[in-house]
């Protein structure tokens, strides 16, 4: 193990010690005389030692040296019992360490970065080992408090894990810690007296790749729109890549515009979010993919088993999984044996004798007579009571929805009934008959297009009949010795039975048993015919989609050349559009349920479209096909796996992927002969998506040679369609005998057969695992294109340049985000729908009052000290134009541009258009410090002209205003109100603030004192023939702009030029600083408060005020750390 680095005297230490092996750094050594039996001195000593002593004293035998050439001092950084262990030891330094020493010119600093890495490593095993007892040991809680002194962020801030690793800048590693947190990437070094601080938020993370750099094989890399970062040197580099895989997949789910991709209810909150809740959200994620289970389930236990598998009469060793609903079992071999048990099935689950052959069994019965045997359970009692608990539930709720008294019975049979070999045949179709007699009676609607138009086997050809019955029959054995129903055990016989192709007659029965869409049926009895019920009548966009879309439905098959078959498709996209209105209709979804149509019943058809949309093709069919895009990008990333000499020859894989995206959305229905779609339509129901990537991927392994030598993308689209249409069944092949390119026609069955046979090792959890870092790169394309699109639509309304437009947009959007990590604006911005900008398009996001004033703050031309908090208050109120207390991106640009960009007349008008209703109402209160400016009308009025010439202020000011009518009459502008007298108060205060600590301060306050003085001469001109007062008092926009404008100073001031990239570059930096140094403020100060409260209400209690003076202390405590 690694130990905390010990000084020793190497030239002591050898009298003790002999080095085994050595170089440049590094010395492993075994204690002197250890393993000696001969007889000899040492041996007996070190022997009589270890026998002596207490197993805490003794000296582990081996042990790891980090020795500085040249120097007298080593330390020992690691030990062991056993030389295997420290050999571990020994290749992680040799591997990870020291090929990079050399880039060290001093050899101190090379030992001083081992000796801070080594330590790292230690404390990650300490907090690894104590986060799996508890979630939050005192170890945690020590990083914790580091990680906030180190970055200053909020409390809010929730920290997952950290590692020990290294940041490469260049060529020089800078060994730290790296902190993972539900919105950030963090690292901290401090070595050799430099300090290194990193914080990337994922929302800027673009892709998460494993790289091998130079002879680092195992280096993460992280890619921002900017720059990357590396780091390196993990102990464990794929719990690491998982982790950050999980939090920015979180992260970008929860804050960027998923296009509705759902969040699970456990996560939705990021102060549960811990590396042991993602540690159990990726094993029910890869359970549910593996089985193909709804995803609302939840796992329950996860247990080491043995289930005794009649076929092949022994137990086969593998994992349990419990659901909600399921009992799942998985061989040690993925996909080599598997078992799914809905619990509606079972009968009763009991525990039998325990003996040597058979330790800890279990028995299952289920509803077909059929029983499972379970053993090798160590936490037996905690699974059988916890299914049985579950059970009494699920009959519970059944009696509730259906009412019949015959069904209040237990479901835990005193008697259980379980054998271990199945019964006859005749059973099961006895069964089958059952439960087919009682969907027909449940169903309302019964269309039955198969029995319609396929044809039977008297009509089709011998040869045809006669491979149809041989499949039957295969089929019917099949069913003999592994069982019949969703239950049936799933090994590789059934594979190559279904890469056969499924019989007609048993396509449906199959499609519904593989996918289990049977038992969402059995669950649900009536929710077809409620639902048709319901959305009669209903229209709606996406019944617009779906009528338009009906007749492109496999319009060369007969049974949608009529009003039966379009009536019963029309019925089936109905209904799910109004069970599913998130997802509405998609197109691809038509071409699915028809096919579905054909060889189910019309209720059966919805649930089988149900199964595949919500479960089996999660995400696919959402407004943006999130899930198809992520597929796509896994496909790329298998291609460069599987097929190295493809994607070498072919640098840019993107168009292939992209090619392929029909191929996933109508699961190649669309791109190859029915028949031979069929087959794969077959597979994709029992193997999932994995049988679409294998199948992918042979297309493209046959045709690479061809692919590589494409000249363009329109030419390898080509080849690949040419080839799939080449892909023939071998039912059609008699037919197209007689064609020239018969010979070449391949087979679909090889096809399927081939995919497995090279492609077999994409299993569920290699393809998890790359969807889970894919999605990412996705995700943030599609923010890419949502800030192309903002962009373009404000562009024609401001001056403001690309570059400037791109950095406020980050801006406005990291503010967004800010108060979605840490702030209250949670429930305003996240709460709030994205709301329409110019052009129909939706503006993602938007901001709040305190957000905006953030912003203004950072951004504004104007600052005005103390007073613009204000200032930015009343800008809010002006742009708030619907009164929903948000602002949008658009809004907050044409602001920007008004005072980067527009004339003075402009600039002047929205200053003035500030301090007026609404965005000054007439009962606000001024919360700013500064005083009330001396307003006098006693001033002299007159200005001097640039000739020389003095005229006198009412002449100039009238010449003013005869030219401002004029521009009004060019100007239809609806004409502002009034500026009452208290307003233009307010309007000297922002002024005032304005012109303090500004170069020529006393010019500026001496032009505005004359400008003020005119304007109150003007206001009181007006009220001739009035008793003077405030309500009577007001001037004119054009009035106070005339007046302004006669100040040649204020107009210099105004007219100053200030470029808006400086601010911007500026407030990068600030943004994040404020911002947490406020809430951590305000979170203090509720801290403080409700401490008060408390000291208040147990002294009223009379409780001893040791408690108060606790309470006080760690309050201390934490603001003397703040």
């Amino acid at each position: 193990m690694w130990i905390t680095p010990e000084e020793v005297a190497l030239k002591n230490a050898l009298k003790l010690w002999v080095t085994d092996r050595s170089n440049d750094y590094f010395l492993l050594q075994h204690r002197r005389g250890h393993g000696d039996t001969g007889g000899k001195i040492t041996g007996l000593l070190v022997g009589a030692l270890d026998t002596v002593l207490d197993s805490n004293a003794r000296v582990a035998p081996f042990r790891v040296v980090l020795h500085v050439p040249g120097s007298q001092v080593s330390w020992v950084i690691a030990s062991g019992a056993t030389l295997e262990e420290v050999q571990r030891h020994w290749r992680w330094l040799d591997q990870n360490l020291l090929p990079y020493m050399a880039v060290f010119e001093n050899k101190e600093d090379a030992a001083s970065f081992v000796l801070g890495k080594v330590k790292g490593l230690i404390a990650e095993e300490v907090l690894g080992g104590q986060a799996a007892l508890e979630d939050y040991p005192a170890r945690f809680r020590e990083d914790l408090a580091r990680f906030e002194q180190r970055f200053g962020l909020p409390q809010r801030e929730k920290l997952v894990t950290h590692y020990s690793c290294c940041c490469w800048k260049g060529h020089v590693p800078r060994q730290g810690s790296l902190y993972l947190t539900t919105n950030h990437i963090a690292f901290y070094s401090f070595l050799l007296g430099k300090e290194v601080k990193l914080l990337v938020p994922w929302a800027e993370v673009t892709r998460l790749e494993r790289v091998s750099v130079g002879l680092l094989t195992d280096v993460i890399r992280v890619h921002t729109r900017r720059k990357q970062r590396e780091f390196s040197m993990f102990l464990n580099v794929d719990e690491v890549m998982r982790v950050m895989c999980q939090l920015a997949d979180i992260a970008l789910r929860r804050l960027l515009d998923s296009g509705g991709l759902t969040l699970d209810q456990s996560l939705q909150d990021s102060n549960n979010i811990t590396k042991r809740v993602l540690e159990e959200q990726a094993l029910r994620q890869y359970v549910l993919s593996l089985f193909g289970l709804p995803r609302a389930e939840r796992l329950q236990e996860v247990m080491s088993c043995s289930v005794w598998t009649p076929h092949a009469r022994c137990h086969t060793p593998g994992t349990v999984y419990s659901t909600d609903g399921y009992l799942c079992f998985s061989s040690r071999e993925e996909g080599q044996c598997a078992l799914i048990i809905p619990l509606t099935e079972i009968l009763s689950i009991e525990k039998a004798e325990s003996t040597s052959a058979l330790p800890n069994p279990v028995i299952i019965s289920v509803r077909c007579k059929r029983a499972f045997q379970l053993i090798e359970l160590l936490h037996r009692d905690q699974l059988v009571e916890s299914v049985r608990h579950r059970l009494r539930d699920l009959h519970w709720k059944h009696n509730l929805i259906s009412g019949h008294d015959q069904r209040k019975k237990s479901s835990i049979s005193s008697t259980p009934y379980y054998t271990f070999c199945y019964d006859t045949v005749q059973s099961d179709d006895e069964d089958s008959s059952d439960i087919i007699s009682d969907k027909a009676l449940r169903h309302s609607v019964h269309t039955d297009l198969m029995s319609s138009f396929h044809p039977s086997q008297s009509d089709a050809p011998n040869k045809t009949s006669n491979t149809e019955q041989v499949r039957e029959r295969l089929w019917d054995e099949h069913f003999t010795e592994f069982g019949r129903g969703v239950h049936m055990f799933r090994t590789d016989k059934i594979r190559k039975l279904v890469a056969l192709g499924i019989p007609e007659s048993l396509r449906g029965e199959l499609w519904l048993n593989f996918s289990d869409a049977c038992s969402s049926l059995a669950a649900h009895p009536s929710y077809y015919t409620d639902l048709l019920e319901k959305c009669r009548g209903e229209s709606s966009i996406a019944t617009e989609e779906i009528e338009r879309d009906l007749h492109r439905s496999l319009p060369e098959h007969p049974a949608f050349q009529n009003e039966t078959g379009i009536s019963a498709l029309r019925r089936v996209l109905t209904a799910y559009a109004f069970r599913n209105p998130a997802i509405g209709y998609c197109q691809s979804m038509n071409i699915l349920a028809s096919v579905m149509l054909l060889y189910t019943k019309e209720e059966e058809a919805f649930w089988l479209l149900v199964t595949v949309c919500e479960r089996m093709l999660p995400d696919y069919f959402n407004r943006r096909v999130i899930g198809a895009q992520v597929d796509q990008s896994v496909l790329e990333e298998l291609i460069r796996e599987r097929l190295p000499e493809l994607s070498e020859r072919v640098p840019d894989l993107s168009p292939l992927a992209s090619a392929s995206l029909t191929w996933f959305l109508t699961l190649f229905l669309s791109v190859l002969p029915f028949r031979s779609a069929l087959c794969v339509l077959d597979s994709f129901f029992y193997h999932g998506i994995r049988a679409i990537f294998q199948i992918s991927l042979a297309v493209l392994d046959a045709n690479m040679a061809e692919l590589s030598a494409c000249s363009d993308d329109g030419h390898a689209l080509m080849i690949l369609t040419s080839f799939l249409e080449q892909v023939r069944h071998e039912e059609d092949s008699h037919v197209c005998a007689e064609d020239a390119g018969a010979s070449h026609r391949l087979n679909i069955t090889t096809l399927i057969t081939d995919a497995h046979e090279k492609f077999g090792g994409v299993s569920v959890k290699h393809v998890e695992m790359l969807r889970s870092r894919q999605r990412v790169q996705v995700l943030q394309a599609h923010e890419d294109s949502t800030k192309d699109n903002a962009l373009r639509l404000v562009t024609p309304d401001v001056s403001l340049s690309q570059r400037d437009l791109s950095e406020l947009y980050d801006l406005f959007k990291t503010e967004h985000f800010i108060s979605l990590y840490w702030g209250d604006g949670v429930s305003s911005s996240c709460a709030s729908p994205a709301r329409p900008a110019v052009g129909g398009c939706v503006e993602r996001y938007v901001v709040d009052r305190a957000q905006f004033k953030s912003l203004y703050e950072l951004l504004t031309p104007w600052s005005c000290g103390t007073h613009t908090d204000t200032v930015g208050q009343r800008a809010f109120t002006l742009l708030d134009q619907d009164r929903d207390g948000l602002v949008t991106f658009s809004q907050f640009t044409q602001m920007l541009d008004l005072l980067y960009c527009e004339e003075l007349n402009e600039k002047i008008r929205l200053l003035y258009r500030l301090h007026i209703p609404p965005a000054l109402s007439e009962d606000a209160q001024d919360s700013s410090p500064l005083k009330s400016p001396v307003l006098s009308s006693t001033r002299p009025l007159c200005v001097s002209l640039p000739n020389g010439e003095r005229k006198s202020y009412e002449e100039q000011l009238q010449q003013m205003l005869q030219d401002l009518s004029r521009e009004k009459q060019k100007d239809e502008e609806k004409p502002l109100l009034h500026m009452k007298q208290h307003q233009f108060i307010q309007f000297c205060k922002t002024l005032y603030s304005m012109f303090q600590g500004e170069p020529g301060e006393a010019e500026l306050f001496q032009a505005i004192g004359m400008v003020t003085s005119l304007v109150l001469q003007i206001g009181e001109a007006g009220q001739s023939g009035q008793s003077p007062s405030d309500e009577h008092w007001s001037v004119s926009f054009e009035q106070v702009l005339a007046s302004l404008l006669t100040e040649q100073v204020l107009v210099n001031f105004l007219e100053r030029p200030v470029h808006l990239s400086d601010r911007v570059s500026a407030a990068k930096p600030r943004q994040y600083q404020e911002r947490a140094g406020l809430l951590m403020i305000q979170h203090t100060h509720t801290h403080t408060s409700a401490l008060t409260q408390s000291h208040d209400a147990l002294g009223r209690a009379g409780l001893p005020s040791a408690l108060c003076v606790c309470q006080q202390t760690s309050l201390t405590d934490r603001e003397r750390d703040l």
